[in-house]
C-alpha cells in the first residue's frame, strides 16, 4: 500500500506483507494528544476496517515517547479551547477521545503496542486497548488524572487496567497517579515482555509475523472471543461463544489448508476462505 498518510501527525505504512506501523509524530510533544493528532487516529482506524490487506496493527510513537496524553499545552494556548466550555461540549470531546478505546477493540486486525517512553493518561488507554504490549526500557506507565483534582478513572482506562494486572494492583495505581516503569510493567503482567528501545520494533515485528502465519479468520474470531470474554458473565456463556466460533472456523478453506500443511510439513498457503 505505500505509505499513506493520515493527516501531518499519523502516519501508516506496510512494513512487511500484512503488518502496518501507525506512527504518531508529534515528538516534539511527546505524541501528546492534539485535536490534529485525535482527529488523524479517528481517520485511520477508520481506513483500517475496511482495509483487508492489512492483518496486524503496530502502534508506536516517534521519538522519546509512545503518547503522553492529552495535550493540556495546546488546550490553554488557543484561545478557543481555553475558554469556559459547555458541559455539552465538553462531553463530546470525552466521547470522541474515549471512542479510540472502542473503536481498536472492534477492529479486526490484532493491535501491538510498541511502547517506547513514556504512555500517560490517553497514551496509557491506547495502550491497553491494544491485544498486546511489548515495552522499551525506556517506557514509562502512568494515569496522573488524580493529581490534576479529576477522576483517575477515564478513556476505558479503570476497565482495562483491573483485568490485565488485577483490581488490587489497579487501584493503587489509579488512586496515586503513580509511574510504572518498563521492568514494573514486566512483574505485574501490564506488558509481554521489555526489550532495549534500539530492539524494539523488531520484537513488535516478530510477535506480528507470528500471528500473520496463523490463518486470518482464525486470528479474527481469537481477537473478538477474548474480547467477548472480558465482558461475558459466566463460563457457561463464555464456552457457548466458542463453540460458536469455533465449529464456524471449521468451514473454512483455511482451516483445511492449516491441516494439509501441518500433514505435509509445509507452510500453509492462506487464502482467507
Amino acid at each position: 500500500m505505500g505509505d499513506p498518510t493520515v493527516g501531518p501527525v499519523v502516519h501508516r505504512r506496510e512494513l512487511e506483507p500484512g503488518i502496518h506501523l501507525l506512527e504518531l509524530d508529534r515528538p516534539e510533544r511527546l505524541n501528546a494528544i492534539s485535536a490534529e493528532l485525535l482527529e488523524g487516529l479517528h481517520r485511520e482506524l477508520a481506513l483500517l476496517a475496511e482495509d483487508t490487506s492489512c492483518r496486524v496493527v503496530i502502534l508506536t510513537g516517534r521519538g522519546r515517547g509512545f503518547c503522553a496524553g492529552l495535550d493540556l499545552q495546546e488546550r490553554h494556548a488557543d484561545p478557543e479551547t481555553a475558554r469556559e466550555r459547555s458541559a455539552q461540549d465538553r462531553m463530546r470531546l470525552q466521547k470522541r477521545i474515549a471512542a479510540l478505546v472502542t473503536g481498536m477493540r472492534a477492529l479486526p486486525q490484532p493491535f501491538i503496542a510498541a511502547v517506547n517512553g513514556p504512555a500517560a493518561g490517553g497514551g496509557l488507554a491506547l495502550a491497553l486497548a491494544s491485544d498486546v504490549r511489548i515495552a522499551g526500557a525506556s517506557a514509562r506507565f502512568g494515569d496522573a488524572f488524580v493529581r490534576i483534582g479529576l477522576s483517575g478513572c477515564d478513556i476505558g482506562v479503570s476497565w482495562l487496567l483491573p483485568r490485565l494486572i488485577g483490581a488490587s494492583r489497579a487501584f493503587e495505581l489509579l488512586l496515586t497517579g503513580r509511574v510504572v516503569d518498563a521492568a514494573e510493567a514486566d512483574r505485574i503482567g501490564l506488558v509481554s515482555r521489555v526489550v532495549p528501545d534500539s530492539e524494539l520494533l523488531e520484537a513488535a515485528l516478530g510477535v506480528a509475523r507470528e500471528i500473520t502465519g496463523n490463518s486470518p479468520f482464525g486470528v479474527r474470531m481469537t481477537k473478538d472471543v477474548m474480547w467477548s470474554q472480558l465482558e461475558t458473565g459466566s463460563m457457561a456463556a463464555g464456552i457457548a461463544i466458542e463453540n460458536s466460533t469455533q465449529i464456524a472456523t471449521t468451514f473454512s478453506e483455511d482451516q483445511k489448508e492449516a491441516v494439509a500443511a501441518f500433514l505435509e510439513k509445509r507452510p500453509p498457503a492462506f487464502t482467507d476462505r
